[in-house]
Parts: C-alpha cells; sequence; structure tokens
C-alpha cells in the first residue's frame, strides 16, 4: 500500500487537479511565448532582455516555474508509486522509492532556485 508521506496533497483528486491547472498555465505560457517570436520576426537580444525586464512577464515566468515544478513533482510522484514496488523490484522498494522522490525533488528545488535566480538577478 501507498502512503501519501511523500505526495503533493491529501488525495489523488488534489494531485490530479494540481496536474490540469499546472498544464493550463504551462500551455499558456508556451503560446505566449511563440506568440512573441511568431510576431517579432528578426529577435533581438535587446528585445528579448526588455521582455523579461518587465514584472508581469517575470511574474508569469515565476507563476510557470512553480507550475512546472508542482507539475514535475506529481508526474514523478505518480511514476515512482506506480513502478517502484515491492512487487517490481523486491523488499528494497520503499528504500528505493524514498531515494528516488528524495533525489526528484532536490533536482526540483535546485532547478527552481537557480530559475528564480535568472527571473530576478539574484
Amino acid at each position: 500500500m501507498v502512503t501519501n508521506v511523500t505526495n503533493l496533497s491529501r488525495s489523488g483528486l488534489y494531485d490530479w487537479m494540481a496536474q490540469r491547472v499546472s498544464a493550463v498555465v504551462l500551455a499558456a505560457y508556451v503560446l505566449f511565448l511563440l506568440g512573441f517570436l511568431i510576431f517579432n520576426p528578426g529577435l533581438t537580444y535587446a528585445e528579448w532582455q526588455a521582455l523579461f525586464s518587465q514584472n508581469w512577464v517575470r511574474i508569469f515566468s515565476l507563476l510557470t516555474l512553480v507550475a512546472l515544478s508542482v507539475h514535475a513533482w506529481v508526474g514523478m510522484w505518480t511514476i515512482s508509486t506506480d513502478y517502484l514496488t515491492p512487487m517490481g523490484i523486491g523488499k528494497s522498494a520503499t528504500v528505493i522509492r524514498f531515494l528516488f522522490q528524495a533525489v526528484c525533488g532536490l533536482a526540483m528545488f535546485v532547478f527552481f532556485v537557480w530559475g528564480v535566480q535568472i527571473l530576478w538577478g539574484v
């Protein structure tokens, strides 16, 4: 039986909703960037920098970074609980699952902090 100790939220419904909402945010961000690139052919570095120097774009990018982290965590948690099971890999599945989730969580945290540094120039 899988417990909710390392789960993002209280139930599968909340995880399902987090996955869907984060996917919508990610899709909106991709469409925004594609639209900007299509309507600005011959984009220069100065124009790109001017876009990302606006606070609303930084906030939208930060929201997208949070959505990416949530989306990735729910996905990796689901993969680990579905495939790293005692039937699949033996009695050490709990330890392996925990290590897998810890590595994924640490990587997501590092990428999130790195993204904030890039966006806000900290």
